[in-house]
């Protein structure tokens, strides 16, 4: 027999019924019934339950032990009682009765429990990340990562792409965010950087003829944590073809990401990868607020802006007096009452907001009497003069001038004019059931725009909507977070499904809002819509080969088709500030090699981090990474980043400047 264990805690079944076995795991539960020890024993598989009585000779020893003490034990399998089978345990039919036990590692009080899962600080969490680990939801979480990061590198291979390693100390490459540099010991004064992402090697694999490469790489960016990133490092799925276009690397790699979910994703249903829409970037703003927009909301906001312009809410009205300014409506169905309509403005008061403008629609509770004839007038393409000079002296003066309009349309006996004063019937003498507005912005903009507003936007009954106004550019950000908000707050989320979408069409270049200054906005090494043409004009309206998928609201994919012709190249640093000399110094084994036959080329890289916590239904990513950093981008573990020794520093001639 094995000195450690002749079968794991998930082997054992009725099958083993009295067999010798031993087992080696950690103490995951004792329980004391009245002079027989039960124990939960536990190890990477699964558990056994074992127990010993007095008669067992390992009983005393078993007494004195503790959660997660690591032991061994010898002993014979028992079928348990029927009325004790556990069925939600693969062991559940039997328990193993202990004739022997040996403690293979003792275990100090413990600073957080390992059985269940409760809620613990983070950094106590992370301090112990070993014992963190030992729990049933993160240890399934990484067996899950395991298994995704397996099934996509067979995935790709099947596809008929190549697996290749690019460097990990390389030099920097503006890819959006900072670099870790590291110094060199053998050219003093000089520093290497942890690779951002592959981008410039993977290219440079295509240069060298290679057509289809992949990779699971790691990556290394300074930046600033946030629930779905890392603040140090992270995994990718990347990738990259030659001789393609852009739909030509959605059609390869949309079947291995579809596929994974499809996988992993416990039955909750994958939108086909030819479904998955194709947004164009500014799109994606308007109805969305945000370029990784999560389709399981059904709502899309809508530019609402004429409706409101010289209207008497003053507030908008005024604002639209400004140039590149708007108002943007979020439709709110199912979400009509005032009780709903306070919270989400006060919703918008926690995001920074005065809040947000909302009309509502209710039933309307009674018929309109002079709507009721009007509308019978209508019907019979004209007027009782009769009858209107009984009812003129009891038409309110607010109305007067309403009545005489519709009767002027009925009088013409015209079919469109017959419809102009149905239009205007529902609108000022709705019948009883129509959808009454309500709420301040109505009263202020009249009863016909707050039916144009409902019309445009498909409410009725019930429904709500939400407004916000000013430079897109300044609120979409909250729009976006309130789209959400709406959509969790009226179950309108379908939360058993993966929903896909390409964002494309990403401009190539942005202004800095205070200086004017042109920049990347994205991928700089993407080739822009039009080739060099497209450089010729307004920088701001150059849109690149660039796309992203979205997933739930999350984006997990970015990429692009490449420049891969080095005058456009020239040419498109050359617009965000970078010299011909700049370029050849910081790319310059990128240019050289574009110079010798380069292939039309695209990829991209999919997030592993992102995607695993999508699948394990986390809301923070560090619950998909083994031993991650907390969000002061600082290992508690292993206590990094610490202080260099004097001596590394000499090596390195390196000296620190003094603390402020």
């Amino acid at each position: 027999m094995h000195a450690y264990r002749s079968h794991t805690c998930a082997d054992l079944t009725a099958a083993h019924v009295g067999q010798t076995v031993r087992l080696s795991g950690w103490v995951h539960r004792i329980r004391d019934h009245g002079g027989v020890l039960f124990i939960d024993l536990r190890d990477h598989y699964g558990i056994t339950q074992v127990l010993a009585d007095s008669d067992s000779g390992a009983f005393a020893a078993i007494e004195k032990l503790r959660a997660e003490y690591c032991i061994r034990i010898e002993g014979e399998v028992k079928a348990r009682d029927a009325a004790l089978v556990n069925a939600k345990l693969p062991t559940g039919e039997i328990e193993v009765y202990v004739r022997a036990m040996d403690v293979l590692g003792a275990a100090d009080d413990l600073p957080l429990p390992v059985f269940g899962e409760p809620d613990y600080p983070e950094e106590t969490r992370l301090t112990y990340r070993f014992l963190d680990l030992r729990r049933d939801g993160l240890h399934g979480n990484m067996m899950l990562r395991s298994n995704v990061v397996r099934s996509m590198r067979q995935r790709m291979w099947d596809t008929g792409f190549t697996e290749f390693q690019t460097p990990i100390i390389t030099a920097s490459s503006p890819e959006g965010a900072r670099d870790f540099l590291v110094p060199s010991r053998l050219h003093p004064g000089k520093f290497y950087a942890l690779p951002q992402a592959p981008q410039q090697f993977k290219q440079l694999i295509m240069v060298s003829g290679f057509d289809k490469y992949f990779q699971i790489a790691p990556c290394f960016r300074d930046e600033d944590p946030r629930a779905d990133r890392s603040p140090t490092d992270f995994y990718q799925l990347d990738v990259e073809m030659s001789f393609v276009e852009q739909q030509d690397v959605f059609d390869a790699v949309a079947p291995v990401i579809a596929g994974v979910f499809e996988e992993f994703g416990q039955g909750r249903r994958v939108d086909a990868p030819e479904s998955w829409p194709q947004i164009p970037f500014a799109e994606a703003l308007l109805k969305y607020g945000t370029d990784k927009p999560d389709l399981r909301n059904p709502i899309e906001m809508q530019v609402v802006s004429e409706h409101f312009r010289g209207s008497g809410f003053a507030i908008f009205a005024k604002l639209l007096e400004n140039e590149g300014t708007e108002i943007r409506a979020i439709p709110a169905p199912t979400g009509g009452s005032r009780k709903f309509c306070d919270r989400m403005n006060a919703f918008a008061q926690g995001q920074g907001l005065p809040g947000m403008g909302y009309i509502f629609w209710r039933k309307r509770e009674a018929r309109n009497p002079l709507g009721d004839l009007l509308r019978r007038w209508a019907e019979q393409d004209s007027v009782d003069r009769e009858h209107l000079a009984s009812v003129e002296g009891s038409i309110p003066d607010v109305q007067r001038e309403t009545v005489n309009e519709i009767l002027s349309l009925i009088g013409t006996g015209d079919a469109l004019d017959r419809a102009k004063a149905e239009r205007k019937l529902s609108t000022y003498f709705p019948t009883e059931g129509d959808a009454e507005p309500a709420g301040p912005l109505a009263k202020n903009i009249g009863p016909e725009r707050t039916e144009e507003i409902r019309q445009q936007l498909g409410l009725g009954e019930g429904d709500a909507a939400f407004f916000l106004g000013g430079k897109p550019a300044q609120f979409e950000g909250v729009a976006a977070k309130a789209r959400d908000e709406i959509g969790r707050e009226l179950k309108l989320i379908d939360e058993n499904r993966f929903a896909f979408a390409w964002i494309v069409d990403f401009p190539m270049y942005e202004a800095d809002p205070d200086t004017g200054t042109i920049d990347f906005s994205h991928n700089p090494f993407s080739m822009p819509q039009g080739g060099m043409a497209a450089l010729d004009g307004d920088p701001l309206t150059v849109k690149g080969y660039q796309y992203d998928l979205a997933c739930n609201g999350y984006e997990i994919l970015s990429g692009a088709i490449r420049n891969h012709k080095p005058e456009i190249m020239y040419r498109a640093f050359e617009i965000a500030g970078y010299p011909n000399s700049e370029v050849d110094k910081r790319f310059g084994g990128m240019v050289k090699a574009f110079k010798f036959g380069a292939p039309p080329h695209g990829g991209c890289a999919a997030g592993i981090d992102r995607i695993v916590m999508l699948l394990a239904d986390e809301a923070n990513i560090r619950q998909v990474i083994m031993f991650p950093m907390t969000q002061r981008a600082e290992d508690l573990l292993l206590s990094a980043p610490s202080d260099p020794t004097n001596e590394q520093l000499r090596e390195l001639g390196l000296r620190l400047a003094p603390k402020e």
